[in-house]
C-alpha cells in the first residue's frame, strides 16, 4: 500500500505552488565553503558542513521545489572515522523534507538481485528515506525491479541515467545499434518500465523519471517524443553552460514534465563576479532566485 501520494503528483504540485520547475543540487566542496565554514579539526569541518547545507537550505526554501544532495560529497567528508559524512547528509534530508522541499538523492547505484534491494531499502525506505532517487539502468529491468517495488509501495520516485551531460558521454551513449543509439534504446526501456500497474500518477506521469543533460536540447527534444510520461531531470544549467532554452527543451509544449538542476552556479555564488560584494548568503539567494525565474520565463511556468 502506497504511504503518501504519487511521487510525480507531488513534485508537480510542489512545483506549481513555487512557480519554477528547478531544484538546487548540494555538493559541498571544502575548497569552495565561504572561509567562516573551513576549520583543520575534521569534526569541527564536519559540523560547519552541516551548518552550510541548512542555511543553504534555509535561504533557497522559498524558491525551489525540490533539492538534490549529492551523496558523494558527504561520503569523503570522515570527521575522525570514515564515512561520518553520511549523518550530514542524512540529516540535510531530514531539515529540506521539514521545510516542505522534496528531496532528490543523486547517488546513481545500480546492481542486481539482493544488492539492488538493500540499495533500494537504505535510500527510499525509513525515517531517512529520499523522495527520489538517481539510478543507473545499465543492468537491465532486473537492477531497476526493487528499485520499482519499493516506489510502487512508498509514493517514492526514481530519475534513470539515460542521455548524461558530460562531453564524453556520447562515446558510450551515441553507440549506434540496429535501433538507434544506446540513450534511445535505453529511453525505450524508461518509458516501458516506468508504465507499469501503479507507477503513473493522476498528473500522466510516471514514477520512474529520466536523467537527461540539458546541454544536449535536441535530443532531449526527441527523447520527450520516447519518454512522453516520463519527468526529465535536467543537469547542465549554469556551470556546464546549458542555457534556459537549451532546458527548455526537455518540457512538454505545455511547460510541464522536467525540473532543471543547477548546483555550482547557485550554491557557489560568491564565487561568481556577477554577486561580488553581496556577501555569500546574499550571493546564494540572487542567484537562487535568478535561477529559478530565468527557466521559469523560458517554459511559461509560473
Amino acid at each position: 500500500m502506497i504511504q503518501q501520494p504519487h511521487f510525480a503528483d507531488r513534485l508537480l504540485t510542489a512545483i506549481d505552488e513555487k512557480g519554477s520547475p528547478v531544484c538546487v543540487g548540494l555538493d559541498p566542496d571544502l575548497q569552495k565553503l565561504p572561509d567562516a565554514f573551513r576549520a583543520d579539526d575534521p569534526m569541527q569541518q564536519l559540523a560547519l558542513v552541516g551548518s552550510w547545507c541548512e542555511q543553504i537550505l534555509e535561504i533557497v526554501a522559498p524558491y525551489v521545489p525540490a533539492v538534490k544532495p549529492q551523496i558523494a560529497r558527504f561520503e569523503c567528508l570522515h570527521g575522525t572515522e570514515p564515512f561520518m559524512g553520511l549523518s550530514v547528509y542524512a540529516s540535510v534530508v531530514r531539515r529540506a523534507k521539514e521545510m516542505g522541499m522534496l528531496v532528490i538523492g543523486d547517488a546513481k547505484r545500480g546492481d542486481i538481485g539482493s544488492t539492488a534491494s538493500a540499495y533500494a531499502q537504505a535510500h527510499l525506505t525509513g525515517e531517512h528515506a529520499v523522495d527520489s532517487l538517481t539510478v543507473n539502468g545499465y543492468f537491465g529491468a532486473d537492477g531497476l525491479g526493487s528499485f520499482v517495488d519499493i516506489c510502487r509501495r512508498e509514493g517514492r520516485g526514481l530519475f534513470v541515467l539515460v542521455r548524461t551531460s558530460n562531453p564524453s558521454g556520447a562515446d558510450i551513449q551515441n553507440f549506434e545499434g540496429a535501433d538507434g543509439t544506446f540513450y534511445q534504446h535505453m529511453a525505450r526501456q524508461v518509458d516501458t518500465l516506468g508504465s507499469g500497474e501503479g507507477l503513473v500518477g493522476d498528473c500522466g506521469f510516471s514514477c520512474v523519471g529520466a536523467v537527461v543533460g540539458a546541454t544536449c536540447p535536441a535530443e532531449a527534444r526527441m527523447l520527450r517524443q520516447l519518454m512522453p510520461r516520463q519527468i526529465f531531470l535536467l543537469p547542465g544549467y549554469g556551470a556546464q553552460g546549458a542555457t534556459a532554452e537549451d532546458c527548455a527543451a526537455g518540457f512538454r509544449p505545455d511547460g510541464t514534465g522536467a525540473i532543471v538542476n543547477a548546483s555550482r552556479s547557485v550554491i557557489y555564488a560568491h564565487l561568481d563576479d556577477r554577486y561580488s560584494g553581496e556577501g555569500w548568503k546574499k550571493a546564494v539567494e540572487s542567484a537562487a532566485k535568478n535561477f529559478a525565474e530565468d527557466i521559469a520565463s523560458a517554459v511559461g511556468a509560473g
